[in-house]
């Protein structure tokens, strides 16, 4: 990890430091990603089936996963792992049933009630991917907000194994959380069939889920696309940001930043601190224990790109997350909710030591599905509205309209659209006459 003394930049040096490792959209990406797109618009199955083959290896008959293939997976998936995948889904159902929006109805004038009502979007696609390691957790995150919000259609895209089949626990997780439909698909061809419709593939209007460079490519390619589909957001490597004073717990800061590094080699960890003790006891803590990781490798590539930030205080070590806008930020100080108040950009926040960021990950109850790369100083992350289209209703009286009408004709007529205009004055003359 890079170590770095944040008062001994210039804003060029500052800017520097907090840079995320370049993410690939080279010309290759684009035009590869583009060339799948349209092979899966032009053949439908048929291309699905051949890029399947020639991305994962496998041949298969049908795409759609089969009630038979569901009820073998749930066989062979451990009774431990069935009861996490239910006690998680029934924590994250419960904090995102709370937090969803309600529809609202308020007379803004006598006569005059304007309201805001709620539709699920009709048919939803969801990506589950099983790149490094199969995500049950994300097929709950998704899975779950969508059926609260009532989204009439659910779709399932997860790439297929050698086996010729997709993961046991995330097809246990899309069925417990009432997903409708689930395909052995992956990468940008799974994306397009969402997007576009195949033979088998229902055409999706939004699409979710993290992916690898050409599953994020698809997504922002066919976002841009009017035939194409909506996406929750733009999507990056995973990140997290622990602010942490000198009284942390190096051993549970190393572990958070390692949680993270371990996602993948584009992934960043950053721990700001404005005591240099702790941050020298955190980077032997974080190889040591790197060295007892599976994914030591992995790790290590992530920790080469990141970085352990000395600042003055607390207050500064605020102002470099904000820049930052962390997917995830863990605040571990004597007293992590004087910090909250603060927080300005994350996508999800961890206060204390006892919070570490993998609970919010599985079961905590919040939503998994975060801004990255920066997009937490504009986006959220994925919850029941993500999933919900909300549309507003006015219905004004006779009394309404005359309270109201003569604003709307003032400020239309220094528009210079008259016929905005008449559309009122028309109704308050009309008014006149019959009185």
């Amino acid at each position: 990890m890079k170590r770095i003394d944040w008062n001994t930049l210039d804003e060029a040096g500052r800017a520097a430091a907090l840079a995320r490792p370049a993410q690939s959209r080279s010309p290759s990406l684009r035009t590869g990603v583009e060339a799948i797109i349209a092979d899966v618009r032009a053949r439908g199955d048929d291309a699905l089936r051949e890029l399947t083959s020639r991305y994962d290896g496998t041949t298969l008959d049908a795409l759609a996963v089969t009630a038979e293939e569901f009820d073998a997976a749930e066989a062979r998936l451990a009774p431990d792992l069935k009861a996490a995948v239910r006690e998680a889904a029934e924590r994250i159902e419960r904090f995102h049933r709370a937090a969803a929006p309600a529809p609202v109805s308020v007379e803004t004038a006598p006569g005059v009630r304007v309201e805001r009502v709620l539709r699920p979007i009709r048919r939803v696609g969801l990506y589950v991917p099983a790149g490094g390691a199969p995500l049950p957790s994300t097929a709950i995150m998704l899975g779950v907000p969508a059926a609260i919000a009532g989204c009439k259609e659910v779709v399932l895209c997860t790439p297929v194994q050698a086996n010729g089949r997709c993961d046991d626990a995330v097809l246990f997780a899309a069925r417990a959380t009432g997903v409708h439909k689930v395909f052995k698909l992956g990468g940008a061809q799974a994306i397009a069939a969402m997007a576009y419709g195949t033979e088998s593939v229902p055409r999706c209007d939004k699409l979710f889920g993290p992916g690898n460079a050409w599953v994020t490519e698809a997504k922002l390619q066919v976002s841009g696309d009017p035939e194409g589909a909506a996406i929750d957001m733009p999507a990056g490597p995973s990140e997290v940001l622990v602010i942490a004073d000198a009284d942390a717990d190096p051993r549970f800061i190393a572990a958070d930043l390692l949680s993270q590094a371990e996602h993948g080699p584009d992934s960043q960890v950053l721990l700001v601190s404005p005591s240099p003790t702790l941050l020298d006891r955190v980077e032997v803590e974080v190889e040591r224990q790197r060295l007892e990781l599976p994914r030591a490798d992995v790790a290590a590539s992530a920790l080469a790109e990141s970085r352990l930030v000395q600042v003055n205080d607390l207050d500064e070590a605020l102002k470099v997350s904000n820049r930052y806008a962390p997917e995830h930020l863990i605040i571990q100080t004597a007293q992590p909710r004087d910090l909250l108040e603060g927080v300005e950009s994350a996508g999800s926040v961890f206060l204390g030591e006892w919070t570490p960021e993998s609970l919010g990950d599985y079961c905590s109850g919040s939503n998994h599905v975060l801004p990255t790369y920066g997009y937490a100083r504009s986006y959220s992350g994925v919850s029941v509205a993500s999933f919900q289209k909300q549309v507003t209703v006015q219905e004004a009286s006779a009394e309404g309209l005359r309270a109201i009408g003569p604003c709307a004709a003032t400020l239309a007529a220094a528009e210079q659209l008259d016929a905005h205009r008449r559309a009122v004055t028309l109704r308050l003359e009309a008014m006149g006459a019959n009185a």
